[in-house]
């Protein structure tokens, strides 16, 4: 890993951030026992005859942490350091995002644990086919809908389709989003997390007083999120200073050639040896003098021991959970701004949503209407949290948790789901 993250349990991160927004709002214990945890949890062994004729035995996941407010929903990664509580938090995360950004879905997550790296296409379609084919119970358009994530794509989107499909006896294309546009998928989906990301920053810089055009951006993470985000910000006029990956890091002071950088990562794999910049540590990259930070890579990745080297003003979570609870304080203390991921990377699953959507009602939109809904969505979610923020005195962080908890907790006494 090209940043190491730090040994903390994320699910544990998970429900102290739960705690700290529970307990800012004053939410009563029942309330709180209905909709900390996750409905279901499933764990399921997903063996595989490898190309070499052997049969391997993987570890995989889905858990459901909520369908209050509408079916749950959330991506599949494929990495070798899933673990069941990563997937635990993420789906919790995933149920307050979704009521942060307003859309009637409830948060999921799976995962399974494997290094796609070393794997071919073919043994990748068999893992996928046999996963979907354990979780089976679980899932579909009006159960629970995965999405691409971490090592995952529109591909592993359309076996997951066709295997569900194959079960049915017709084709279901709202049981999966994040699919090939030729199986029903939607346009601007590829770049809706990124995009949602650019939008928060956007709004951000407008309530800071900072100028967009002439920031300066460091990316930690050029995926598919961290690469959008980069895009979009260099064309309105940002800056980007220094990016990274997982093989390592570029930087540039006078500004990074984003459009040539992607494709260079699309041909080789890598950003590493880009022309007309220079090879920089992980630890050097985070200690640069910017006004937005993007950490775009996995969780935990800033933390305590490397929190007091950040001198960003606006930091931008287009991961899940990258900042640790001791970063937070460490960065708020500094003054700088955080986004927080269940608002700054929603995106993704808000455009995932208008595909379902699509797919239901078998009618589909212009790209120019998918990116109008979700600028839209992303900056009335971010005009909501900031305004909690503002009245209430609290962490952005606390101020989005306390949205999203807030609507489900809601939702929970209006269903009369307990007396």
């Amino acid at each position: 890993m090209l940043t190491a993250t730090t040994t903390e349990n994320a699910y544990d991160l998970a429900l102290q951030n739960f705690d700290a927004a529970a307990d800012a709002m004053g939410l009563d214990d029942d309330t709180r026992t209905m909709i900390k945890f996750p409905e279901r949890v499933l764990t399921v062994s997903v063996p595989v005859r490898l190309d070499n004729g052997h049969i391997h035995r993987f570890e995989a996941y889905r858990v459901q942490h909520s369908s209050v407010r509408g079916p749950a929903k959330g991506g599949i990664r494929y990495h070798p350091q899933v673990t069941l509580d990563e997937v635990k938090a993420l789906a919790t995360w995933m149920t307050w995002k979704c009521a942060v950004v307003n859309i009637p879905f409830g948060g999921a997550k799976g995962g399974v644990t494997c290094d796609p790296k070393h794997l071919s296409q073919h043994e990748l379609e068999r893992i996928t086919r046999r996963y979907t084919s354990a979780i089976l119970p679980l899932i579909g358009p009006e159960q629970d809908i995965p999405a691409p994530d971490v090592y995952t794509n529109p591909q592993t989107m359309a076996w997951i389709m066709d295997t569900y499909s194959m079960t049915k006896g017709y084709s279901v294309p709202g049981v999966v989003t994040g699919k090939p546009l030729s199986l029903g998928g939607s346009l601007g989906r590829n770049e809706a997390t990124g995009r949602g990301v650019f939008y928060t920053i956007q709004s951000a810089c407008e309530h800071l007083h900072m100028p967009l055009r002439g920031a300066t951006v460091v990316v930690q993470g050029f995926g598919n999120a961290g690469s959008i985000a980069a895009q979009l910000l260099e064309e309105a006029g940002a800056i980007i200073i220094a990016v990274s990956d997982s093989t390592g890091c570029v930087y540039n002071r006078k500004g990074l050639n984003i459009k040539e950088l992607m494709h260079l990562k699309a041909l080789t794999g890598k950003v590493e040896g880009f022309p007309e910049s220079d090879p920089i540590s992980p630890a050097d990259m985070l200690a640069l003098d910017c006004d937005i930070l993007v950490p775009a890579a996995l969780e935990n990745t800033i933390h305590a021991g490397n929190a007091p080297l950040v001198r960003a003003k606006i930091v931008a979570e287009a991961a899940n959970g990258p900042l640790t609870p001791a970063a937070d304080r460490i960065l708020e203390s500094k003054g700088a701004f955080i986004i927080p991921d269940i608002l700054c990377n929603a995106g993704g699953v808000t455009v995932s949503y208008f595909e379902w959507v699509q797919d239901e009602s078998h009618l589909f939109w212009e790209a120019q209407d998918v990116y109008n809904r979700l600028e839209r969505v992303m900056k009335t979610a971010f005009h909501d949290v900031f305004e909690i923020h503002l009245t209430r005195q609290l962490p952005m962080r606390i101020a989005a948790n306390v949205l999203g908890i807030g609507r489900v907790a809601e939702a929970v006494k209006l269903r009369g789901i307990y007396p």
